[in-house]
């Protein structure tokens, strides 16, 4: 007989399957179940041996497995698409060995505690061991070697701490190579190491663990291209040394009091998650974003800012009423004056953000005040500056650098750089087509769900990923694979979390227009629930050099002049914000990075001075800008700074010039504008119509610049009047539609952005009853203002 072991290993502490069930193709898919059991990783895991006849032998079998879980009974638990990019069937299959052979099939559904430096449980021991692991399938030969605590091992072998011994690796199937296990794990713990290894061509290469959890460097300095002053907090953690840390704990105090740091078990750390009482939003309709970079806080300091100025910032959020914060990318990047969106250890949070401790202190601080947390993540491309990293980790072959799609060998090319292939986007793609590649991508993610506590993901550039690679030369296999692949990303990744974490919000900046990227991945979708909505920007502000052809209202009201704004071509992007889209009138990229962009304060008066009548019509205009965004059918969100009136230029190579005094400008000059975001926030959450995904614009008037939409819940409705005219009607401003779709009856206005309270001339109805007949209704509207009628 033939025995084959089969093994479903979860990756994941917590325990999330039950009723877990083989099925293969020798058995038409019927059902065996699977036992439980403890894995070496010391997560769950689910294992079962099947005989099969001799007769049997070099048959090719397909299996997979079922589950109930999280999302639900029955769920077929294999996340991975077969290799064939034509192809989006889920199954595992190998040939059965001869007669009388064994052998033991194993699935990972994240490998979050298989690579890397991780705990090992065996011999029955409940002290873990420590065993190494690395994906390197061109190296000859691997060894772990140990850094003094500088925490950096120069190109040359120097730093390396002779007191440790080296700890070799053995090959294993698919390129894996593995350490026996190192008796104890604790006497590791806080130890920096790099893999050693003999590169394809024989060379001795240094390399960082890429499924490393924390990077030793706090800086920016490599030192290689320079001098380095052997301090760690000056180490750039791209390029310094891993370092062994235990996942299972965390420290006790946001800042440690003693030394060493006390700790407490992750499980203890988490139980006063949640304030009873104040509720997370757990719908990504119901939010109100607040995108936040954590590198600009910290005004005035000139260094970079940290978990530690995001946590004094929280009850200012708390205040302004948003429910989110969306934090522009944290995972290990070069330098520390960086928007983090180049990434080289996944798994990793920014050292000199404040790393992983500090990160769950952040994260649980804010689910204590009802705040959800976003976070930004990046796929299609790594950090320019992976040369310890990603970049020919094992071999110099350019066919063979693991973690970048290239095409065919690199001697059909005149330049061995032809057959690489662009994202689209700011450097040479992935390697999609490596299930190790996508299980990096894929299993940081699940780690930052699990482990951290996550409550939604937004993906930078989506389209980058599963439409826009490009060749530099032209080859037979071209782009198609390469795009098909990465769409089996997206459906792997999507489907993992979702099986995690069924109620997981996830989010895409794609900007193709494409249905299937917030279709479900049983139809072929990519799995978000929005994306991001650049036109929506385009067409209210339109200060971005790439406008043209929009309606650019803002930008065009800048310039002071009473003639028509297209207010009829945002009409359509304004009805379009009911299919699955987050929208803004303020993002990083156009707070002043983009070509042609600025503050929306300042597109609002064409970059005149802040001062006496000309800031009043810049915060004016803002109010209309922010109202049209939080009003309308999407979920909003806003760039820090918007509640105050920031006015500096916000640029990736800036930062510390970019940063806001946001407690200050609250208490100063901003005062009114933080007192109208409150006031918009609250009613956006308060008001199940506007929170709904109904919207119907029913009047838009270029001439006058007015531009009208309903929003309605059930028996919930308020019409929405905005107006970017320079003037108010003071004589009442005619809105007619057809009679089905403006109610008759008494409307009461609700809100209104030209009340004194938020530095407007206070033009509106005065709390009166406006009558509606026959889709007919008539109101005083402000100059520069957004009026909210709800039906009584």
């Amino acid at each position: 007989m033939i025995s084959v072991r089969f093994v479903y290993l979860t990756g994941q502490r917590r325990s999330l399957f039950r009723n877990v069930r083989l099925a293969g193709s020798w058995t038409g898919w019927t059902d065996t179940p699977m036992a439980e059991v403890l894995a070496e990783d010391g997560c769950p895991a689910f294992a079962v041996t099947v005989q099969f006849d001799d007769g049997q032998a070099g048959q090719r079998v397909q299996w997979g497995v079922r589950l109930d879980g999280p999302a639900g009974a029955n769920a077929w638990g294999i996340m991975t698409e077969v290799q064939d990019p034509d192809s989006q069937q889920r199954h595992r299959e190998f040939t059965l060995p001869g007669p009388g052979g064994m052998l033991e099939e194993r699935y990972h559904l994240t490998v979050s505690r298989r690579l890397g430096a991780q705990k090992q449980f065996s011999g029955g021991s409940s002290a873990p061991g420590l065993r190494f692991a690395v994906w390197a399938p061109n190296a000859r030969d691997v060894e772990v070697v140990f850094a003094t605590t500088a925490g950096y091992i120069a190109g040359d072998g120097r730093g390396t701490d002779a007191a440790r011994p080296a700890i070799p690796l053995r090959p294993t199937p698919g390129g894996i190579w593995e350490s026996d296990p190192v008796a104890d794990f604790a006497a590791y713990t806080g130890v920096p190491y790099l893999f050693r290894l003999h590169n394809a061509q024989g060379q001795l290469v240094y390399r960082t663990d890429i499924h490393s959890r924390w990077q030793a460097g706090r800086g920016s300095v490599d030192p290689a291209g320079g001098a380095w002053d052997g301090d760690p907090r000056t180490l750039d953690g791209t390029v310094s040394c891993s370092v062994v840390v235990d996942q299972d704990v965390v420290r006790e105090e946001f800042e440690p009091t003693t030394s060493p740091p006390a700790v407490i078990g992750d499980d203890d750390f988490w139980r006063d998650e949640f304030t009873p009482g104040v509720q997370l939003p757990a719908r990504i309709e119901d939010l109100v974003i607040y995108e936040l970079h954590v590198g600009a806080l910290g005004f005035p300091r000139p260094d970079v800012g940290t978990l530690a100025d995001a946590m004094r910032l929280l009850d200012h959020l708390v205040d302004l009423g948003v429910n989110a914060v969306e934090l522009m990318p944290l995972a290990e990047f070069s330098g520390v004056f960086s928007w983090g969106y180049g990434d080289t250890h996944h798994f990793a949070i920014e050292s000199s953000a404040g790393g992983r401790d500090k990160y769950k202190h952040f994260v649980r601080a804010c689910h204590q005040r009802g705040i959800a947390v976003l976070q930004d993540v990046v796929y299609n491309h790594f950090d320019s500056n992976a040369e310890r990293a990603e970049w020919r980790y094992d071999s110099t072959q350019p066919e063979q650098n693991i973690y970048y799609c290239y095409e065919g060998n690199s001697a059909d090319y005149p330049d061995p750089n032809g057959g690489y292939l662009n994202n689209g986007s700011s450097g040479w793609a992935p390697r999609y087509w490596e299930e190790p590649v996508r299980q990096l991508f894929i299993s940081s993610a699940a780690e930052l769900i699990e482990e951290f506590h996550l409550d939604g993901l937004r993906v930078d550039l989506t389209q980058a990923i599963h439409r826009d690679n490009t060749v530099n030369v032209e080859h037979p296999w071209g782009v198609r694979n390469a795009n098909l692949f990465g769409q089996k990303l997206l459906r792997e990744w999507s489907r993992t979390l979702r099986l995690l974490r069924p109620a997981v919000m996830l989010v895409a900046e794609d900007h193709t227009g494409w249905s299937k990227v917030t279709e479900d991945p049983r139809v072929g979708g990519l799995g978000f629930d929005s994306t991001w909505f650049a036109d929506f920007y385009h067409h209210l502000i339109g200060d971005a050099d790439g406008a043209g052809g929009k309606a650019r209202l803002l930008r065009e009201a800048g310039f002071g002049h009473d003639g028509p704004l297209a207010m009829q071509q945002f009409a359509d992007s304004l009805w379009q914000t009911q299919f699955d889209k987050v929208t803004y009138h303020e993002s990083h990229d156009e707070a002043g990075n983009a070509p042609g962009t600025a503050r929306t304060s300042m597109v609002a008066v064409n970059q005149a001075a802040l001062v006496g009548s000309t800031r009043q019509f810049a915060e004016s205009r803002c109010r209309v800008a922010a109202g049209l965004s939080m009003l309308s059918a999407a979920t909003p969100m806003f760039f820090m700074g918007e509640e105050v009136l920031a006015q500096k230029r916000y640029t990736y190579d800036n930062v510390s010039q970019s940063k806001e005094d946001l407690l200050g400008e609250r208490a100063g000059g901003g005062a009114a504008m933080f007192r109208f975001y409150q006031d918009l926030i609250r009613l956006r959450r308060s008001n199940r119509a506007i929170r709904s995904r109904n919207i119907d614009v029913v009047h838009a008037s270029d001439p006058n610049r007015v531009i009208a939409f309903t929003r309605r819940e059930g028996q919930t409705e308020v019409l929405v009047v905005a107006s970017l005219n320079n003037h108010p009607f003071l004589d009442g401003y005619l809105i007619q539609t057809d009679p089905g779709r403006l109610p008759s009856g008494r409307w009461l206005e609700t809100f209104n952005s030209d009340s004194a309270i938020y530095g407007g001339a206070n033009v509106g109805n005065l709390g009166a009853a406006i009558p509606a007949d026959d889709g007919r209704i008539r109101l005083l509207v402000p100059a520069n203002g957004v009026l909210v009628p709800q039906r009584s």
